[in-house]
């Protein structure tokens, strides 16, 4: 495994990083003692990055890596997790926010007890696009000037972001203090907009960390989640493209890995995954090249929604009409 800086931050992190979503349940049901396989078996490949969310599954997935991580020594991983945003256990969808600063400390001692640990190596406010950006500004506001406090008290060493509208990455990166970057669903083979972030994350040493490399289910090559706000037709295309993959001899989510993982630019890129052999699999694509005829086809195919800007806030409602069986 090859590790590299992670920007001002401090940090030197692996160059695949485990994203711990997928243990909360967000892609399927999980085996909770499979999940807890998964994050050992990163750890003995080298891996020595995890990022959750007590978003993710309703809290299941700080339960479930804390869980993983009890006993493992704390020098030999770097933790982050995510405040503001907090989802009950009903699952996507159930989404409360809270970019106080009471909120924000009392999420985050909650996080502590799941995890095990009173110190976090990063912090990413999480998601306050959300509910068509109403606590934008309150978390830009008192949620910043919460994690900058923690980070002088010593409870938090890096101060990031988790979101995902390019325009406010632009606000965060040209006017607001940051130490790290989540930035998801930018880097892939239907979406390179984060190399439009790169300068100003050279300029003031931002350490971006590279999230989705499978576009949030759509390059996973099975069907994409229903909470996706993808259209039908949008998904066809996707369909299209790992067939195209199949008949050529690989598979659309190890071309997608490759090529978001490959990009000597991002020090790091986060995968999520509660299966051992994935983080095996995942390693293996890491080390391969892909045929660049082959990304060329595909991204000719994904054309129309190359660089699409996804309403995930939609989504929200789109899989309540789901569940309702509309």
């Amino acid at each position: 495994m090859k590790y590299n800086p992670l920007g001002k931050t401090g940090l030197k992190v692996s160059r695949l990083s485990f994203g711990a979503s997928a243990l909360g349940g967000v892609y399927g049901n999980v085996d909770e003692a499979e999940g807890i396989r998964a994050v050992h078996t990163a750890l003995d490949v080298g891996i020595n990055y995890f990022d959750v969310a007590p978003a993710y599954g309703g809290t299941v997935a700080e339960t479930v890596l804390g869980k993983a991580l009890k006993g493992i020594p704390r020098d030999r991983y770097f933790l982050s997790t995510k405040v503001g945003k907090y989802t009950q256990p009903g699952g996507y969808g159930s989404d409360t926010f809270d970019y106080s600063s009471a909120g924000i400390r009392a999420g985050l001692e909650q996080s502590s007890r799941r995890l095990g640990t009173d110190y976090f190596d990063i912090i990413h406010l999480h998601d306050f696009e959300y509910q068509q950006r109403r606590h934008t500004e309150w978390a830009l506001a008192e949620g910043v000037e919460t994690l900058l406090a923690l980070k002088r008290e010593g409870r938090i060493g890096n101060v990031s972001y988790g979101i995902y509208p390019m325009e406010l990455w632009h606000r965060v990166f040209d006017t607001l203090p940051a130490d790290a970057a989540l930035v998801h669903n930018h880097y892939t083979l239907n979406d390179t907009r984060a190399l439009e972030l790169l300068p100003a994350a050279q300029q003031k040493g931002i350490g971006i960390i590279n999230g989705s490399p499978f576009a949030s289910g759509l390059l996973s090559g099975r069907e994409a989640p229903a909470w996706h706000p993808a259209t039908e037709a949008d998904r066809k295309l996707f369909r299209d493209a790992a067939v195209l993959c199949q008949q050529r001899g690989t598979s659309i989510s190890q071309l997608a890995f490759q090529f978001s993982s490959q990009n000597p630019a991002f020090p790091t890129t986060l995968f999520s995954t509660s299966r051992s052999t994935s983080v095996f699999k995942n390693l293996a694509w890491y080390r391969e090249p892909y045929d660049p005829k082959l990304l060329a086809e595909v991204q000719q195919i994904l054309a129309p929604v190359m660089n699409k800007q996804w309403d995930y806030d939609g989504g929200v409602d789109r899989l309540k009409e789901v569940a309702a069986g509309v």
